[in-house]
């Protein structure tokens, strides 16, 4: 038994030693970031304990591009993209889940289907949308694409088909209608999944590049990332302590928010994930 269980140990020890390594491997990026970002120019490239400290890279990055106006941008695209997608997603997930209809099945596949269509496929179409309707290089035009997330609708309905019938039928016994019974006994029980999606939802949005910058023109409607490349210039050099300082600022906010909801995240997924 002593040879099984060395070789248990040995086992574990190096899935240890291995997921050490790619934790190292994943945060060399972040740290080099945080260094440079928080250092002169000249200590961009060599490390020294000793190297003075600075927030002027901060201060050059806030003055080489107009960062008030990117992040209300992207806080507003944010904002309205998730509030669509938690009323189309909770309504669309509640008829999938709980009511019987011609077609339901079909639909729903449809609604799968979209998971398996890359974005970046319908570029052309939504830009040629966009403009036909008179909204391009506007913040509604970045998010109209994202209103209704297949993701979000399957995530929902798979949550909402766990929720005791039971449940339900004690809501209409005291006379609540459909909706009642959807706002006062599915997404009360949901919170946990509207949370880790919101989460999700928030992150993606928040770094995406490709859409936003094709369909907007004008710092009035360009949202972070977009703005960002700005320091992609290289007619005066790459200055890299004022780009990690620009890249620490707009990802400031995704890294304080998760790690403020870090346990609720994890713990929405393990009890209340896909089933």
């Amino acid at each position: 038994m002593n040879a099984p269980f060395r070789i248990g140990r040995g086992a574990h020890a190096l899935e240890s030693a291995a997921a050490w390594m790619l934790g190292l491997l994943w945060i060399l990026p972040l740290a080099y970031a945080v260094w440079t970002a928080f250092h002169p120019s000249e200590y961009s490239t060599r490390f020294e304990l000793g190297a003075p400290l600075t927030l002027s890279n901060f201060a050059d990055a806030w003055h080489a591009a107009p960062f008030a106006r990117y992040f209300l941008n992207t806080f507003a695209l944010v904002t309205m993209i998730l509030a669509a997608q938690m009323v189309l997603g909770t309504l669309a997930a509640y008829a999938f889940a709980r009511f019987e209809f011609r077609g339901r099945d079909l639909v729903f596949f449809l609604v799968l289907l979209q998971l398996m269509v890359m974005p970046d496929v319908l570029i052309v179409e939504n830009y040629a949308t966009m403009n036909a309707l008179g909204l391009r290089d506007t913040i509604l035009a970045i998010g109209l694409p994202y209103f209704a997330s297949a993701f979000g609708i399957f995530l929902l309905r798979q949550t909402f088909k766990t929720v005791p019938r039971e449940l339900d039928e004690a809501a209409r016994v005291e006379g609540a209608g459909a909706l009642q019974v959807l706002l006062k006994v599915y997404v009360p029980l949901a919170k946990p999944v509207y949370l880790a999606y919101a989460l999700v939802s928030v992150s993606h949005h928040w770094n995406n590049f490709l859409w936003p910058l094709i369909i907007t023109n004008s710092v009035e409607t360009r949202p972070l990332t977009v703005g960002l490349q700005v320091f992609s210039s290289t007619d005066q050099g790459v200055d890299w302590s004022i780009i990690t300082a620009a890249t620490l600022m707009t990802s400031a906010p995704l890294l304080l928010g998760f790690l403020l909801f870090q346990r609720q995240f994890v713990q929405s997924f393990m009890r209340a994930g896909i089933r």
